[in-house]
This record gives C-alpha cells, structure tokens and sequence, in this order.
C-alpha cells in the first residue's frame, strides 16, 4: 500500500521565547514491513543547527537547536512510505516461544531486558494474562490474537489528541482507552506473560471518525522468535500488515513522541494545533 502523508504541527506562544533542543520523531522507519520512499521536514523558524541521527533504540530522528526568540514554531513533514507486508502471519514461531510464559534465547535476553519489564505492580492486570494464557493453553500465537480481540471487542474507544497513555490498570477498571491506552494495557498483559512488547507510534490507513478527522496512531508491537517484532492493533483487533506506518518504537511511550523540546519565556503559555493528512493507494 502506497501512503502520502502530510503532517504539520504548530506551538503559538503569546509572548516571543527563546526555544530549546527539540527532538523530532516523524521520520517513517524503513525496515521489513514498510519501505520509505521521500521524507521531508522544514522548520519555521529555521533552526541553527539541524541534524538526523538514530537513537538508542534504533528511531530515526531529527535533532534541533534555536537561537534568538519567536512567537510561533512550525513543524511540516511530509513522506511517502510504501508498506509491504500483506501477510501479518508470514513466519513460524521458533519452538522454545511456542508457548506462554516465553522463553527467549541466553543471547536476546539482554537486548530485550528493557522490553520485558518485571516490575509489574497490577493485580488485576496479572490475573488478566494468567487467565488469558490458560484459556489459550499456553499457545503464544493464539495468545496474542485472544489479547488483541478481547481489547478490541470488551472496550470502549476515545479519541484524545493530547496527554500520556492512562495507566494500564485504569484503562482495564474503566474498560475504555485511546488507542495509546489499549497498547499500553496489551504491552502490560504481554509483560506478565514474559513476552517482550513496546510502544509503537505512527499512522493508520483508514480514519477513526466519521468526519474523517485525521490523528496519530499506536499500537504495541511484541518480538516473537522467528518474527521478529510484530504489530498488533488491538483498536482494530487485527495484527499490523500493510495498513499501518510506523514513526518510532521505544520501551516507553514518552520514547515516540513526535515533537519533544522546551521553551523559555517569562510567563509564557503556548497552544498546538496540527494538521494531518493521509491518501493511500492500494
């Protein structure tokens, strides 16, 4: 699937400031499921310094640096990204992860430390995945998929542009979330199972709302031995393929944010505003 996509993101201030380093995560990942074709970012006010580097986790990402003051910060991105999985099944799981909890091999157990975090401190989440895991027999691809249509179909969706993912316990007492809500409950689920998941921002195909407003998207990805890391969108309850373009991943959501970066001014407030548009041509 073919994927235009214009996004432009804009912070009014109501007195100049001076800006900091911002961090940009707009950038497509090119990998094995989607392929970037064109990507361009201009910034108004230019920055001084401007450069595309990866992070720790493997994002491409756009730094900034400013000088001087200004009343406004405009962002626009704008990418063509083909997307080439159609198959979301395209693999066989490697026997020691066939069941749940997994078992990772000694040499990814380090590389995955951070995307299997133990501290887990929900009881009802727990519970959740033990009974989620008996009712699969233990099976990890059935597993996912029961996790995927059970958020999909036992919870109310909400749009919310603004604001960090709702903690997973309160998104399951309250059986409602964004999108960024049910990937941080799958991801939980997933986490008291052994199974290393993380946070996924990006865009999707087909808009949320009958007006055809357009938002960023998320959605968990979990790395399966003989998959490697695969998307589950569990606002869908459908495992990711073609319809979905990834910007970044990170064992945090606040590790995908799209603009990050700080302002300077005495008493100054600022408001954002975005536009974005997605055409698609299959």
């Amino acid at each position: 699937m073919q994927f235009e996509i214009r996004h432009n993101t804009t912070y009014r201030y109501d007195t100049p400031v001076r800006l900091g380093a911002h961090i940009v995560r707009l950038t497509p990942r090119s990998d094995g499921n989607q392929r970037l074709q064109d990507y361009h970012c201009t910034v108004t006010p230019e920055p001084a310094l401007q450069t595309n580097v990866l992070d720790a986790e493997g994002n491409q990402v756009t730094r900034l640096w400013f000088i001087g003051t200004t009343a406004e910060l405009r962002i626009a991105s704008a990418a063509r990204v083909v997307t080439l999985r159609d198959n979301s099944s395209d693999y066989i799981v490697d026997t020691p992860a066939t069941s749940v909890p997994v078992s990772y091999d000694r040499n990814e157990i380090p590389l995955l430390a951070a995307y299997r975090d133990p501290g887990i401190d929900a009881p009802g989440v727990i519970e959740l995945a033990a009974s989620l895991a008996r009712q699969t027999e233990h099976n990890t691809p059935v597993f996912l998929d029961t996790l995927n249509g059970f958020l999909h179909t036992g919870f109310e969706r909400e749009i919310r542009d603004q604001g960090s993912p709702q903690r997973p316990e309160l998104t399951l007492a309250h059986r409602r979330g964004a999108c960024r809500d049910l990937a941080m409950l799958f991801i939980a689920i997933c986490h008291a199972q052994g199974i290393a998941a993380r946070f996924v921002s990006g865009y999707q195909a087909h808009a949320e709302t009958r007006r055809k407003h357009r938002y960023l998207h998320a959605w968990p990805e979990v790395y399966i031995p003989g998959g490697g890391w695969r998307g589950y969108d569990p606002t869908h309850g459908t495992a990711v393929a073609d319809a979905h373009v990834a910007l970044a991943a990170s064992c945090r959501a606040a590790g995908t944010m799209p603009i990050e970066g700080s302002f300077y001014g005495d008493g100054a407030h600022s408001e954002m505003s975005f536009e974005l548009s997605i055409h698609t041509n299959d």
